[in-house]
């Protein structure tokens, strides 16, 4: 049975727009739906997409549509804050917004720090005046004014949460001069880099500024801590136990309450471990208090952006955990909610790296299977220098994994069918062919995959949950899941998981039987 993984359901086939689930993804403004469904406004007729700012009306002066020609057909006009027409990917116009989209998230990850705009614009396959009129158009503001909003945030991060020197945060941050650093902070902030530290002072001067040089000493010759917010609530060890049965040992480990891993970005190599943080008896939380600690080492501080992007996406933390819970709880998930709330759907710090070990785990999640993982880990993945006998190599990348070929991963004990899967899944990702990362054609990549002998629906449905971060993603064909929904087939499980749209993938989480919660 195949399964579907559109936001609502089908919205590639006509007339299967469902208004009850575009009615909840659009409450959430989830961005994941972006450009899947359109919703015209019945008092003023103005159509708008869902992550429109403009706050749209009442439920019952909503319509639905799954194109902006559908809407104008039916008398509507589009909205001039959201712009229609700037929605990614429902024709041949929308290529320049989807060219935006993919170079906005780029440069968030720090596309453009040591780099110029030709660079990236050579990377997409397009000229650099194209990608300047598609960010102006649809972002409204250049790529280097985008690059330098985000090393300005991060910087004033690092200087606030850090006893980094300026001249540290500013390299950190992708600035490559503390002059340009130091000018463009007073340029946009109105106030120099120091000021933000006025605070942290001591009166007598002097013994501050040691104080803060011994601290970067020992930081810098151990781990820097950053943070890492989300919204409440966060099931965290359950994340980590559902992470479990696919963790690459000698790469990663959960120990407890935190998640280490070794990393490497760009040809800088080093460690991340990330905690959740616990407020102290008696003290209240503030207004968006909530995060989790992450300690880095100092080897990785010039590729922070990608790092924390990475991170946010592997814990899920820009998901709005209490519209999901309330969705799923009115749909008959009630009591696995209230079990735990602000259970998050695991996605994958790299694509490629969520693949082979979801593959290597099997649909079983086989205990045994983890001694595969380790020696693929130790063998094909590069060894790093690391003060933990448990993180001693990177995850193998997947032009290494194509070079062991099938041959060599049966080695491993893989079997044969399972093994060839890999290394072809390993080729197209080395050439490009089969991109593994949020935003990619869901549809499109789930077909690829589950056409591959050795990896079926199941296997394939999982990877596009966590390497596309899908929320929609659901393998009907799960016995488990069907036990767990007292369903008998594919096909009753289908039938009872539509209550469950757009957030399925985040039912399948709570449908799965876990030893206990947290």
């Amino acid at each position: 049975m195949a399964t579907v993984l559109t936001a609502t359901p089908d919205l590639t086939a006509p007339g299967r727009l469902d208004p009850d689930a575009c009615q909840r993804a659009l409450g959430a403004r989830d961005a994941r739906f972006d450009g899947l469904f359109f919703v015209g406004i019945t008092t003023t007729r103005v159509y708008c997409r869902p992550v429109c700012p403009a706050r749209v009306s009442y439920p019952e002066r909503r319509r639905f549509f799954e194109t902006p020609a559908a809407a104008e057909g039916a008398g509507f006009r589009p909205c001039l804050r959201c712009r229609p027409e700037l929605a990614p990917g429902r024709a041949l116009i929308d290529a320049i917004p989807r060219l935006a989209h993919v170079a906005a998230h780029r440069i968030a990850a720090g596309a453009l720090n040591g780099r110029n705009v030709a660079d990236l614009a050579r990377d997409l396959g397009v000229s650099e005046r194209h990608l300047r009129r598609a960010m102006e158009r649809e972002v409204g503001v250049s790529p280097l004014e985008l690059a330098q909003t985000h090393r300005l945030l991060l910087a004033k991060r690092l200087l606030a949460d850090t006893n980094l020197s300026v001249t540290r945060v500013a390299y950190a941050s992708g600035f490559q001069s503390l002059r340009r650093f130091n000018a463009v902070f007073r340029e946009r902030y109105r106030m120099p880099p120091t000021a933000l530290r006025k605070g942290q002072r001591s009166p007598d001067g002097p013994r501050a500024l040691r104080t803060r040089a011994a601290a970067e000493t020992t930081q810098a010759a151990e781990l820097l801590r950053l943070t890492l917010g989300y919204r409440e609530p966060l099931a965290w060890s359950v994340l980590l136990r559902t992470l479990g049965p696919t963790l690459m040992p000698g790469a990663e480990i959960v120990d407890g309450q935190r998640y280490g891993r070794t990393v490497r970005l760009a040809g800088r190599t080093g460690l991340v471990f990330v905690t959740i943080d616990t407020p102290n008896a008696g003290r209240p939380r503030r207004l968006g208090n909530t995060y989790l600690t992450v300690e880095v080492s100092p080897t990785l501080l010039p590729m922070l952006m990608p790092l924390l992007a990475r991170l946010r996406r592997l814990f899920d933390l820009d998901a709005e955990p209490n519209v999901i819970d309330e969705h799923l709880t009115q749909s008959g998930l009630g009591a696995l909610v209230s079990r735990t709330p602000g259970l998050r759907m695991p996605g994958a710090f790299d694509g490629f790296e969520a693949a082979l070990a979801v593959l290597l785990s099997g649909d079983d999640h086989d205990p045994a299977a983890a001694a595969t993982r380790r020696r693929v880990v130790v063998t094909l993945g590069e060894p790093v220098e690391a003060p933990f006998a448990s993180l001693t190599h990177l995850t193998p990348t997947a032009e290494q994994v194509a070079a062991a070929g099938a041959d060599g991963l049966a080695a491993f004990g893989i079997p044969a069918e399972r093994a060839a899967a890999i290394a072809h899944i390993a080729r197209m990702v080395a050439e490009g062919t089969l991109p593994l990362e949020p935003g990619s054609d869901v549809n499109a990549t789930h077909r690829a995959l589950a056409e591959i002998d050795g990896v079926g629906e199941r296997l394939a449905t999982t990877v596009v949950a966590r390497a596309l971060q899908w929320p929609d993603a659901f393998p009907s064909s799960d016995p488990v899941l069907q036990r767990a929904a007292g369903a008998t087939t594919a096909r009753d499980l289908e039938r009872r998981a539509e209550a469950w749209r757009p957030w399925r993938a985040y039912a399948a989480l709570h449908l799965a039987p876990r030893d206990s919660d947290g």
